[in-house]
C-alpha cells in the first residue's frame, strides 16, 4: 500500500504548491454562491427559505465535483512527462495507480469544501447539528466517486484541452440537473413531455441523491416544499455509495488496459 500512500502524497502536495489551483477551486463556487444567492434571493420558494441556503449544498457539490474531477488532469500530465510511465513499469499492482489517484484527488476535494463549510458554519449560514459528522462523511464518499470518474476519462486521453472539452459537457449537465442549482418538481397529470424527461433526468442522475442528502444534513430540520421530489436520506446514502463503487470498478478496469502508446 505504500504505492497508494505516496502516489496520493504526491497529489496532495502538487495540487497545494500551485496557488492559483487553490484559490480557483474554492473561490469560484463561493463567488457563484454569493452572485446567484443574492439575486434570486427575493424570487426562490424551495423549502430552505431562500436560494442562498437552498444553493448551498449545491455549492459544496460543486467544489467536491470540480476539484475532484480536475485532480485527475495530472494523469494526463504524468503521462506526457514520462512520470506515469516509471510507476507503470514498478512491480506494483495497476490499482494502485487509480487507488492513489482516488485518494489524493478525493481528500483534495473534501478539504476544500470542508474549508467551505466552516466558513458557512462560521458566518451563520449553516447551523450546528449532531448530523455534521455524517454530512463530512458523506462528502468524502462523494468525493471519491467523482475523482474515480474522472479517472475513467482521462486515462485514456493525452489532452488537457480535450478533457477539459469532455469534462465540461460531463459535468455541468449532471450538476445541473442534480437538484443544486433548482429543484426536482413533482409531476402531475398536466405536465409536458419535457417536464416528464427533465424530471427522470435529474432522478437518475447519481449527483441528485448525493445532493439531496447534503441538503438533508447541512439543515436537518427544514422541510422541502409541497409539489418537489426529494429522496430519503437511506436512499442518498445507498445510491451515493452504489455510484462510488461503479466509478471505482470503471477506474480500475480503466487503468488495467493498456493506454495509448504503451508496449504490449
Amino acid at each position: 500500500m505504500n504505492t497508494t500512500v505516496m502516489l496520493a502524497w504526491r497529489e496532495w502536495i502538487r495540487f497545494f504548491r500551485q496557488k492559483h489551483r487553490v484559490i480557483a477551486a474554492l473561490g469560484q463556487p463561493i463567488l457563484f454562491w454569493l452572485l446567484f444567492g443574492t439575486g434570486m434571493h427575493q424570487s426562490f420558494r424551495g423549502g430552505s427559505g431562500d436560494f442562498m441556503s437552498y444553493y448551498l449544498p449545491g455549492t459544496l457539490a460543486l467544489i467536491l465535483m470540480f476539484t475532484a474531477i480536475f485532480a485527475t488532469i495530472s494523469i494526463i500530465e504524468d503521462r506526457r512527462e514520462g512520470f506515469l510511465q516509471g510507476v507503470l513499469v514498478a512491480p506494483v499492482p495497476r490499482w494502485h495507480i487509480a487507488a492513489g489517484k482516488m485518494v489524493g484527488g478525493g481528500a483534495i476535494a473534501w478539504v476544500q469544501a470542508v474549508i467551505f463549510l466552516a466558513l458557512a458554519l462560521l458566518i451563520g449560514s449553516v447551523p450546528w447539528s449532531a448530523s455534521l459528522p455524517g454530512l463530512l462523511l458523506l462528502m468524502a464518499i462523494t468525493a471519491v466517486g467523482l475523482t474515480a470518474l474522472g479517472i475513467v476519462f482521462a486515462w485514456s486521453m493525452d489532452s488537457t484541452q480535450g478533457f477539459h472539452a469532455v469534462m465540461n459537457l460531463v459535468l455541468m449537465p449532471m450538476w445541473l440537473l442534480s437538484g443544486a442549482f433548482f429543484p426536482i418538481p413533482n409531476l402531475d397529470d398536466s405536465a409536458a413531455v419535457g417536464q416528464v424527461v427533465i424530471h427522470w433526468m435529474m432522478r437518475c442522475n447519481p449527483l441528485s441523491y448525493a445532493v439531496a442528502g447534503m441538503r438533508q444534513m447541512v439543515f436537518p430540520d427544514s422541510q422541502p416544499s409541497q409539489g418537489l421530489w426529494q429522496p430519503q436520506l437511506a436512499a442518498c446514502w445507498l445510491v451515493t455509495i452504489a455510484f462510488v463503487a461503479v466509478t471505482t470498478l470503471l477506474a480500475i478496469r480503466a487503468v488495467q488496459r493498456p493506454s495509448r502508446g504503451e508496449l504490449k
